[in-house]
């Protein structure tokens, strides 16, 4: 059965004008390299964790004695298969503005301006997707794989911050819970040059918004450099106290995560398998007047150590 088309159109000659899509979500957190990608796991990839106690360092002595005790785990990074399959039919667009796209013939061909629409609206429908599966994804709904916020709750190795019983994120108090989060840094990881903070669009609009003036913590009503709300530029190299701030547009609007980009992986066999639709005129194979768009990819994503891991998960 044809995918379902809704085609409203007025027929007055060729238009012209293309389709154009609503604004999509990118795949923000990938584009950015906030993440580790790791391309080319066709089935899992084995992440090895390697941990020492104290004691390995001793006084030195003449003689070899074995101190100390490494020990060496392991997490699995195994990508899920997705696909995106849409069937339209030919004959649905001969009344519109397409059909002389399409030519005369009474076999028609696939109208190009609507084709090159569906390929740019379902590979940004796929990444919007693929960002909202690498922060919150749930395995058990179709389409989607475990995301960190979901990985990171269920393990007792990942540290958690305190929420100050807070329900959501405001200008009053993003700077507390930024605070909360950075407090429950390792030591260890606090200082890497790869250590961020990873935060939803309302919490980033909040942390925004505080710095203009309109914050609890003593910014004043002028804001940063007394710019007030003119500060911002739309940028995204904000940082909190020496840390770097991530915009992740994906992540659910009740949590934050601090992590090192190296210790957060996306996994997929190809990359190109991201960005490709397929197109099949089935005229020709099975003598049908439908076209087919097709797109299939791999996607998953695994941390490395979970006590390297902050998560902030506001109040129910």
């Amino acid at each position: 059965m044809a995918t379902t088309l809704s085609l409203t159109s007025t027929y007055a000659g060729e238009a012209a004008a293309g389709y154009i899509s609503a604004a999509l979500l990118s795949g923000k957190t990938i584009d950015d390299g906030a993440i580790t990608v790791k391309p080319n796991v066709k089935y899992k990839e084995v992440i090895r964790k390697a941990a020492s106690d104290s004691n390995i360092i001793k006084d030195a002595t003449c003689d070899f004695t074995d101190t100390g005790t490494i020990t060496l785990t392991e997490r699995i990074l195994q990508p899920e298969e997705f696909q995106v399959n849409l069937e339209f039919c030919k004959k649905d667009f001969v009344s519109s503005w397409e059909s002389i796209q399409m030519g005369y013939s009474a076999f028609h061909n696939p109208p190009p301006t609507f084709v090159d629409f569906v390929i740019g609206h379902v590979a940004g429908l796929i990444a919007e997707k693929t960002e909202q599966n690498i922060w919150g994804g749930v395995n058990a709904n179709a389409g989607e794989f475990d995301g960190f916020t979901v990985s990171m709750l269920a393990d007792g190795d990942v540290n958690d911050a305190a929420n100050g019983s807070q329900t959501s994120f405001t200008s009053s108090n993003i700077l507390t819970l930024l605070e909360n989060v950075l407090a429950d840094v390792p030591s260890a990881v606090y200082g890497k040059e790869d250590l961020m903070i990873y935060m939803p669009t309302i919490a980033w609009k909040a942390y925004i918004t505080a710095l203009g003036g309109f914050g609890a913590s003593g910014l004043g009503a002028a804001g940063v450099n007394a710019q007030g709300t003119q500060w911002y530029n739309n940028g995204n190299s904000l940082s909190y106290l020496g840390v770097k701030l991530q915009h992740a547009p994906g992540m659910p609007a009740d949590h934050m995560v601090a992590a090192q980009s190296s210790n957060l992986m996306f996994g997929t066999g190809l990359l190109n398998d991201l960005n490709e639709i397929r197109i099949l005129d089935m005229s020709d194979l099975d003598g049908s007047n439908n076209f087919r768009f097709i797109a299939r990819f791999t996607a998953g994503v695994q941390y490395g150590i979970g006590s390297d891991c902050t998560l902030l998960t506001l109040a129910s």
